[in-house]
């Protein structure tokens, strides 16, 4: 082999071996922050939580208050603020509205959507709601149960039919016990920045939803470009399957 081609052979080898080098090195994200849903609160990604931590991540819930989307983009924040290294972000629900605009954030590199409103900027949620009906019009039926200063609510006996239909009734009764009521203005505000734009995305398309209709999902997360996978739940999915929710985050982190 002349000089000039053992040179450059050389060359090549270094330039692979650096690639590889850097494809090796490439972190992955251990650091998972999950964003609740409406109408809960983040005791209910328990199991979800638990499949993670076994698995080696490490796991924090935002605790958001529902008080408007800016308070609830802002807690997620803080608590982004918090972590090391690369975020996998994770909403459920009106929570997939936070993390498409708290998602803009360096440190997330990537979004999990979760039986999730998936808006694009400038949309509220309430107008992606508006696009598909859900099969009992359930956030209608919530609207129509306000209270006077406009926080939304599923009536405790409408609950598990309409968000848990496949939890086992003494916990679904817990949920609706519990319910974490949402402000109006929350569904109202547009987002100002839609992360998936730029940032791979992956979503739970949740085939037996009351609550967010599987056709605006579908239509969401095919306009996003979002790793879909499909699970046989409702709304309740992280409650009712945590493992095939666990398995599509830790694929995300990879």
């Amino acid at each position: 082999m002349s000089t000039l081609r053992k040179n450059f052979a050389i060359a090549i080898m270094i330039a692979m071996g650096g690639a590889m080098a850097h494809a090796e090195t490439k972190p992955a994200a251990k650091d998972i922050v999950i964003v609740h849903g409406a109408l809960v609160d983040g005791s209910g990604w328990r199991a979800v939580y638990d499949i993670l931590t076994k698995d080696g991540f490490h796991v924090t819930i935002v605790q958001e208050p529902l008080t408007g989307l800016a308070e609830d983009v802002d807690a997620t924040k803080r608590v982004i603020d918090q972590q090391t290294g690369p975020v996998v972000l994770v909403g459920h629900s009106y929570g997939g509205s936070v993390i498409t605009e708290a998602g803009v954030d360096p440190k997330v590199s990537a979004l999990v959507y979760v039986a999730a409103l998936q808006p694009d900027t400038g949309e509220a949620s309430g107008q992606l709601m508006s696009k598909f009906a859900a099969p009992n019009n359930a956030m209608r039926a919530a609207k129509n149960r306000a209270t006077p200063d406009k926080y939304f609510f599923i009536p405790p006996a409408k609950f598990r039919e309409t968000y848990a239909a496949d939890v086992p009734a003494p916990e679904a009764q817990f949920m609706a016990d519990s319910e974490q009521q949402l402000a109006e203005r929350a569904m109202d505000a547009p987002i100002s920045a839609a992360a998936w734009r730029t940032k791979p995305s992956y979503a739970i398309l949740t085939t037996q939803d009351h609550v967010i209709s599987p056709e605006l999902q579908r239509w969401m997360y095919e306009r996003s470009g979002a790793k879909i996978t499909e699970v046989g739940a409702s709304h309740a999915v992280f409650v009712s399957q945590p493992d095939a929710v666990a398995r599509v985050i830790e694929a995300a982190a990879k």
